[in-house]
């Protein structure tokens, strides 16, 4: 059949996670706790950074940055994943499909080039530590982090262009529970080489520039380390939570992106999304502070004033 003869799909049908209805009750207050207890995290590091003095340092400005930005990362997905579970039509326009895609991608991208901010940071104060007070001024990271945002976005909209402009007539049924990329590029019905050599070099570009600028970062850390004669372990333990973060989210997205082909995997493409998309974020906020004294201590005294107000 003609392409012009075939019918241009308007809506998809997202998947999600069919099953029973004590199933999916169950699935539901699973993610429902997991976005609540992000927000509410991400938030709390937010005002612990903007209302003490103690934490206006590069490193919980970027922090505060990247709480920011997890908070809208599981917001893209979540809340119409949720609505879903007792949706009798789980469809989403072209429209809104490609506008969750774009906010997805472009969040992720950010996080890419934020995390390499933090590892350069983290690079200064070990490295050089009696310059890093005029190295990384407010200006230098209020650059950084406004570079992370539009380098960010800007790759998304490339991607985005390309995706938006492929055609796509039919099925409409997406085997997953939000637009990612696989899936949508999957259903459609034009030749999508140019829109996947675009998505994949992009992907190599945001993945592999910021990657090689942490893991140098990391090497010069560890060189410098080793060659102290003293301080060893605490020079390291300002490090380990933003490694830990770092590792964890290259490992989901690289196996997800980094490869030009669609994936058609798609159950195992949801649970990978699951981790990347709803546990991790859920779980940064914990690494970061857990193994943070300063949090701590301002998140203690935080509830020390609350404490007082109430009384």
């Amino acid at each position: 059949m003609d392409l012009e003869n075939q019918t241009r799909v308007t809506k998809f049908i997202l998947v999600g996670f069919p099953g029973s209805l004590s199933m999916r009750a169950a699935v539901f207050l699973m993610f429902l706790v997991a976005y609540i207890l992000t927000v509410a995290e991400n938030v709390i590091i937010i005002l612990l950074v903007q209302q003490n003095r103690s934490l206006h340092k590069p490193m919980y400005f970027f922090l505060a940055n990247l709480s920011f930005l997890e908070t809208w990362y599981i917001s893209v997905t979540v809340p119409k994943l949720l609505f879903s579970f007792w949706s009798r039509s789980n469809s989403i326009s072209f429209t809104h499909c490609m506008i969750q895609l774009y906010f997805f991608i472009a969040l992720m991208c950010t996080e890419c080039v934020l995390l390499a901010a933090m590892a350069y940071d983290r690079y200064v104060a070990i490295c050089r530590p009696l310059h890093y007070p005029t190295i990384m001024s407010h200006g230098l990271c209020f650059r950084l982090a406004l570079g992370s945002w539009a380098i960010g976005f800007g790759i998304s909209l490339a991607k985005i262009y390309f995706i938006s402009r492929l055609s796509f007539c039919g099925p409409n049924v997406i085997n997953h529970f939000f637009c990612d990329i696989s899936p949508v590029l999957n259903l459609s019905c034009t030749d999508m080489s140019v829109a996947e050599l675009v998505d994949f070099v992009l992907a190599l570009i945001i993945f592999l520039f910021p990657l090689s600028i942490t893991v140098l970062s990391y090497g010069c850390i560890l060189a410098t380390v080793l060659r102290m004669p003293t301080g060893k372990q605490k020079a390291l333990s300002t490090c380990a939570s933003h490694f830990v973060v770092v590792t964890i989210f290259y490992s989901a997205t690289i196996f997800m992106y980094a490869r030009p082909r669609a994936i058609h995997a798609f159950n195992m493409n949801k649970v990978i999304s699951i981790f990347y998309a709803i546990v991790t974020p859920a779980f940064n906020p914990f690494i970061y502070c857990l193994r943070n004294r300063e949090v701590k201590e301002a998140l203690k005294k935080l509830m020390y004033c609350q404490a007082i107000r109430s009384d």
